[in-house]
C-alpha cells in the first residue's frame, strides 16, 4: 500500500509539473533572472573580451598587494572580500564586474579549503527533488529548479573545466525502475531548457556492456536494468582558479596567503571599515580600507564573525565528506554509477574523474579543522557501500587517494530553531559592514556571490556601474575553446626534454597529454605547450599521468601558484589522483618552482617538507595503517 501510494503521489507530482511546466518555468525562473541580462550587451562584451584576451597577463603578487596598501581610509575600496574559495572568487569577480573597486584575501592559497575536496559534481539535486515531491515542499522545488539553471551556467561558462556526465543507477526490482524512471523524468521536466540530455532507461544486458564491473546481483536480487540520467562533472579547484583569474583581469584585487588577522572600525558608528592583513609568505602586517566587506570564508566564517564580535552565535554545522580514489577499472571512462539509497540510506556513487575513478560519499558530523583527515573506518564504509554493487574485488590496497572535505552547512541567524539547518545558503549582515555569505553548494556560486554583493552594495550604498552579468560571462580559457581545441596541440607543438645527461631532445605531444593541457587550460594551452617546446620543459612529471613540467613554470607565472602544495593540490591535482604519484614528484616540481620564485636552500627543503607532510593528509594505501580491515 506505501509503494503504491508513493508511486501514484510521484505519478500525480509528474502529471501536475507537465501539465504546469510553463507555468512553473515563468514563476521560479524568472526571480533569478537578473535584470542585467537583458540589455547588458556593450558592458559585458567590453568585461568578456578583458577576460578572453591570449595577451593579457596577470597582475603579478607585488602589485596586487600594493593595490590593497593603496586603499586608505580616504580611498577605501567598495569591497574586501575574506575567502578565496568559490562563494569569495565569484563575489570578486561579480563585483569586479560591476565597476566596483573590489580586493579579496585568502589566509593559504585559492581553493584551499572546501573548494578543492568536492564531490566534482555540477549537479541540481535529485535527492532534493525526492523531498520536493514526498514532503510536498514548495521550497525545495525551487532549490532545484534554480540549482538545475545554475548547472548550465557554470558548465556553459567554463567548457574546458566542465562537461555532462551520464550517472547510471541500478535497479532491483521491477518498483525501483518505475520509482526511478518516473522520478529522473521529473528531473528532466523540473530542468527545462536547462536541461543537458534526456534519461533514459537501459536493460541489464544493456546496462553491463555501458558498465562492464556492474554486479548482475545485488540485495540478493537480479538487475532488472538501469535508468540513466546526466548532471554535471568539474576540475573543481581549476575552475576555482579560473575564478580568482578572471576577477583579477576584470580589476580585481585579489591576493593569497593574506590573512584577516583584526577588523577596523570606525571610532564613532563602529561599523567595520577595513581589516589588519598578515602577509604569510613575507610575515609584514598592513591595513586596508573598504566600504564593506564580505565574509566568504566557507567553515571559517564563523572565526571571521568572531573578529567583529567574540560573542557572536556561530551559523555553522560542518559536516564531513570523504571521497576516495580508484584505478580507472572500477568505472568505465564517460558514464558513473550512482545509488540513491543504500541498504543504510545513505547515497554511494563511483564516478569517471581524471582518468581515475573518484567513490563516495560520506555525510557526518566533524570539528573544523585546516586539513581534515578522512577516518578508516569512513573508507571502508565507501569500499563496503560500492563493493554491493560491483563484480570486481573491492581492495583497500586499490585505494590511489583519500580525503575529506568540510561541508559549511549553514543556520540562518535569524531563525527560532535549528530545523533550518539546509543546503540553502545564507546571506546576513550581523554587525554593521560585514556582510556574511555562507552555505549552499559549489553548483550555485555565482547565484550566492550576486545575492551577496546586491546585499553588500546595499549595505554600503554603492554605485555600481551596471547590474550583474556574470550569468552569460564565460572564465578565462573558456571563451572561444572547442573540444577539438587538441588538436592544434597535439600538430603544432613538441615536448622538448632534457635527459638526464643534460642533452635537450624533443617528444611527441601526445593525444593524452594534448587532451589534458586543453582541458585544463582552456584557449591558454598553447601558452604552456610553448613553454614545453622553448623551455625544455616538456618531460612528464609522473609516470602514467599527463602533467608536463612546463605547467609548473606557468601557473608560477599566471596563477599565483606561491607553493609546491599549490601546484600538486590546487593547479594540478595529482595529489588528489594518487598520492604516491604526487611524492615522487616533488623535487622536480620545487626545482621549477625555486626557480621561478629565486628561492634558496633552506626555502626548497622547507616547500618539500611542507608538501610531504601535507601528503601524509591524504590516505592512499601507501600511508594509511590498516590492518584487520575488510577489504584488504
Amino acid at each position: 500500500m506505501a509503494t503504491a501510494a508513493r508511486l501514484r503521489r510521484l505519478g500525480a507530482t509528474t502529471a501536475a509539473a507537465t501539465a504546469g511546466a510553463y507555468t512553473l518555468s515563468v514563476i521560479i525562473r524568472d526571480p533569478t533572472v537578473s535584470s542585467n541580462d537583458r540589455g547588458a550587451g556593450p558592458t559585458l562584451s567590453s568585461i568578456q573580451a578583458k577576460i578572453a584576451d591570449l595577451s593579457a597577463s596577470l597582475p603579478s603578487r607585488q602589485v596586487q598587494e600594493s593595490a590593497l596598501l593603496g586603499a586608505t581610509a580616504t580611498n577605501p575600496l567598495d569591497i574586501l572580500v575574506v575567502g578565496g574559495g568559490a562563494t569569495g572568487c565569484g563575489v570578486a569577480l561579480d563585483a569586479a564586474t560591476r565597476g566596483l573597486r573590489v580586493g579579496l584575501v585568502e589566509r593559504e592559497d585559492f581553493s584551499s579549503g572546501t573548494s578543492s575536496r568536492s564531490t566534482k559534481l555540477v549537479h541540481g539535486g535529485v535527492r532534493y527533488l525526492e523531498k520536493a515531491v514526498f514532503n510536498l515542499d514548495y521550497g525545495q522545488l525551487k532549490l532545484v529548479f534554480h540549482a538545475l539553471r545554475e548547472r548550465k551556467q557554470v558548465i556553459d561558462n567554463a567548457p574546458h573545466l566542465c562537461h555532462s556526465l551520464p550517472c547510471m543507477s541500478p535497479c532491483f526490482d521491477w518498483f525501483e525502475v518505475v520509482y526511478y524512471w518516473m522520478g529522473l523524468k521529473l528531473y528532466d521536466l523540473v530542468a527545462g531548457r536547462h536541461l543537458l540530455h534526456l534519461s533514459r532507461y537501459y536493460s541489464a544486458d544493456e546496462s553491463i556492456e555501458l558498465f562492464p564491473t556492474l554486479a548482475r546481483k545485488g540485495k540478493d536480487k537480479s538487475l532488472k536494468g538501469t535508468v540513466v540520467y546526466y548532471d554535471g562533472q568539474m576540475d573543481d579547484s581549476r575552475l576555482n582558479v579560473g575564478l580568482a583569474c578572471s576577477a583579477a583581469l576584470a580589476g580585481a584585487s585579489v591576493l593569497n596567503y593574506a590573512e584577516v588577522i583584526d577588523f577596523l572600525k570606525d571610532e564613532v558608528s563602529g561599523r567595520i571599515i577595513g581589516a589588519r592583513i598578515h602577509d604569510n609568505l613575507s610575515g609584514k602586517e598592513f591595513d586596508t580600507y573598504a566600504k564593506v566587506v564580505v565574509n566568504a570564508a566557507g567553515p571559517f566564517c564563523d572565526s571571521v564573525r568572531k573578529l567583529a564580535d567574540k560573542d557572536v552565535q556561530p551559523i555553522i554545522c560542518p559536516s564531513s565528506g570523504v571521497h576516495i580514489i580508484l584505478p580507472d577499472y572500477y568505472s568505465p571512462e564517460g558514464m558513473g554509477l550512482i545509488v540513491p539509497k543504500t541498504k543504510d540510506g545513505r547515497v554511494v556513487f563511483m564516478l569517471p574523474w581524471l582518468g581515475r575513478t573518484i567513490a563516495g560519499t560520506t555525510d557526518s558530523n566533524t570539528i573544523i579543522t585546516m586539513l581534515p583527515e578522512p577516518h578508516e573506518d569512513e573508507i571502508q564504509f565507501i569500499l563496503d557501500a560500492i563493493s554491493d554493487y560491483l563484480n570486481v574485488k573491492v581492495r583497500r590496497t586499490d585505494v590511489l587517494s583519500a580525503w575529506s572535505g568540510i561541508r559549511p552547512l549553514a543556520v540562518d541567524p535569524k531563525a527560532k530553531n535549528t530545523e533550518s539547518i539546509s543546503r540553502d545558503h545564507v546571506v546576513s549582515e550581523d554587525f554593521p559592514g560585514l556582510v556574511t555569505i555562507t552555505g549552499g553548494k559549489w553548483t550555485t556560486y555565482r547565484s550566492m556571490a550576486e545575492d551577496a554583493v546586491d546585499t553588500a552594495i546595499k549595505s554600503a550604498k554603492l554605485n555600481p556601474a551596471n547590474e550583474c552579468v556574470t550569468n552569460n560571462l564565460i572564465l578565462v580559457g573558456g571563451y572561444g575553446w572547442d573540444p577539438a581545441s587538441f588538436t592544434i596541440l597535439a600538430q603544432q607543438y613538441v615536448r622538448m626534454k632534457k635527459s638526464y645527461g643534460g642533452k635537450v631532445v624533443p617528444g611527441v605531444m601526445d593525444t593524452a597529454a594534448a587532451k589534458h593541457l586543453s582541458h585544463a587550460y582552456g584557449t591558454m594551452a598553447e601558452r604552456v605547450a610553448a613553454i614545453a617546446q622553448n623551455e625544455s620543459l616538456g618531460k612528464r612529471l609522473a609516470h602514467g599521468y599527463p602533467f608536463l613540467e612546463a605547467e609548473v613554470a606557468y601557473c608560477a607565472r599566471h596563477e599565483y601558484c606561491e607553493s609546491c602544495v599549490d601546484f600538486i593540490a590546487r593547479r594540478c591535482r595529482l595529489a588528489f589522483l594518487d598520492t604516491d604519484a604526487a611524492a615522487r614528484a616533488l623535487p622536480r616540481i620545487v626545482e621549477i618552482l625555486a626557480t621561478e620564485h629565486q628561492w634558496n636552500k633552506s626555502r626548497k627543503q622547507l616547500e618539500l617538507q611542507k608538501a610531504k607532510e601535507f601528503l601524509k593528509t591524504f590516505k592512499s594505501s601507501k600511508n594509511a595503517q590498516f590492518h584487520d580491515g575488510k577489504h584488504k
